[in-house]
């Protein structure tokens, strides 16, 4: 049985009063879902400790980011460790805006997900091609090629520990949204991926994101391959977040 995971990404928004607010609530309307979703919440690091103070077990938690390194003199960076001490479960790796703004490569993304799973942490991995790409062919090839670098240091018993969300990059914060059709033509290539790689992939969890909200939601988790969503700003309006959890079915997929 494949996990159901709804994962929202403040990104570089929030504050302390948000925190306590939108999880709150987000906090007492997870209790009341019977889909079988995992709802998580991933804030910045400045509000993780807040985040968990109003989950209560409920909610998984997640940091955006961690080093590629294990410690040391790496001013400002959050290690896999520091990460698991803090309570936290989930972490992003190789989000397109690191990959755009900060430089990050497949080996790179390649060697935080080696240091997230040795840390017993479930690293949310995450692929997708520019509108270039899509409109020249490569949209497959690109993402394959970040699923094969992006996960070559994944042993054979830590796939569990492994979930990849596709968000092709030209869908991130511009209100459009690949349609139902395409996103599912993409997750069953990375479910094919992943199998010629030796993993699991019928229990390998994938998401989509990109500009999903409460109205297209439950079109895009109806499809066989796409197991939840990785939210952006939606997950800022608790309202709008908790109606995207509602939408998962409660049937089981894989």
């Amino acid at each position: 049985m494949r996990r159901k995971i709804v994962a929202g990404n403040w990104k570089m928004n929030g504050s302390a009063d948000l925190a306590k607010q939108l999880v709150g609530y987000v906090r007492a309307e997870a209790d009341t879902l019977d889909n079988g979703v995992e709802v998580v919440i991933i804030p910045p690091a400045l509000y993780v400790r807040d985040v968990l103070g109003q989950s209560d077990g409920v909610l998984g938690v997640g940091v955006q980011n961690v080093s590629q390194w294990v410690s040391g003199a790496y001013t400002g960076e959050i290690s896999a460790d520091m990460t698991k001490d803090l309570g936290c479960a989930y972490a992003l790796v190789g989000h397109s805006e690191r990959r755009q703004y900060f430089g990050e490569s497949d080996d790179v993304v390649s060697a935080k997900v080696e240091r997230v799973l040795a840390c017993g942490l479930t690293a949310v991995v995450c692929v997708g091609e520019t509108l270039e790409q899509r409109e020249s062919g490569q949209a497959e090839a690109v993402v394959a090629g970040q699923i094969s670098q992006g996960l070559a240091r994944v042993a054979e018993g830590q796939w569990p520990g492994i979930v990849v969300a596709y968000e092709p990059v030209w869908a991130i914060g511009t209100g459009k949204t690949a349609t139902a059709e395409d996103a599912q033509a993409m997750h069953a290539a990375i479910r094919k991926v992943l199998a010629e790689m030796g993993a699991p992939a019928e229990s390998v969890s994938l998401l989509y994101g990109g500009s999903v909200k409460a109205d297209n939601a439950a079109a895009l988790f109806a499809e066989p391959d796409i197991d939840g969503g990785l939210i952006g700003g939606a997950s800022l309006v608790a309202e709008d977040f908790v109606s995207i959890c509602r939408s998962m079915p409660a049937d089981t997929k894989g």
